[in-house]
């Protein structure tokens, strides 16, 4: 659970530490605004996946569903920058589908958190396996990430890409290669 308290002093905390005059005008609601703000990004704390994916809608058939350029922003664990791009889902389904929507608040509930690229690529993945029951789930994410680009290197525009197969994504590569065309 957030506690506004703690992060409102923390970053009176961390203003006065950056050498900065917390009484001055522009500063003076800057750790309200900040523990408001961490509220909306990091609520995917207290969210379950399986919010979204636990109502499913019979079909017979069980062709690839493909869900692509779904949007997301996310905080790098590390620097606590931001990360941001987009994410590009496929399953084949066993019997039973989702909503298209509840894939982007899949992936919602994932990135907003304190998170690595590659761990929320998994754990898009696992959700989906584990709450739609598919025959195979391929996840990849396209970011680019501040951390990169603001510091560090600074190499603004590069991209990192990270992907994970579950069920037949990890046996048939024709369905990989399927998956791949459709992004193009």
């Amino acid at each position: 659970m957030i506690d506004q308290d703690k992060i409102k002093r923390a970053v009176r905390l961390l203003l006065e530490g950056i050498g900065e005059d917390i009484s001055r005008e522009g500063l003076l609601d800057t750790p309200d605004r900040i523990a408001r703000m961490y509220e909306e990004l990091y609520c995917g704390m207290e969210e379950e996946a399986s919010t979204h994916l636990s109502r499913t809608f019979h079909v017979t058939d069980s062709e690839m569903v493909v869900e692509k350029d779904i949007t997301f922003y996310s905080t790098c664990e590390h620097h606590m920058l931001p990360f941001y791009g987009k994410v590009h889902i496929a399953y084949i389904p066993d019997g039973e589908v989702v909503g298209l929507s509840k894939l982007a608040r899949t992936v919602e509930v994932f990135a907003r958190r304190l998170q690595l690229q590659e761990q929320l690529t998994g754990q898009i993945a696992d959700a989906l396996m584990a709450h739609m029951h598919p025959k195979g789930v391929l996840v990849m994410v396209e970011a680019e990430h501040m951390c990169m680009t603001m510091r560090g290197i600074k190499k603004p525009g590069s991209q990192t890409v990270t992907l994970a197969r579950r069920g037949l994504f990890q046996t048939d590569p024709v369905l990989e290669e399927r998956f791949f065309r459709q992004l193009r």
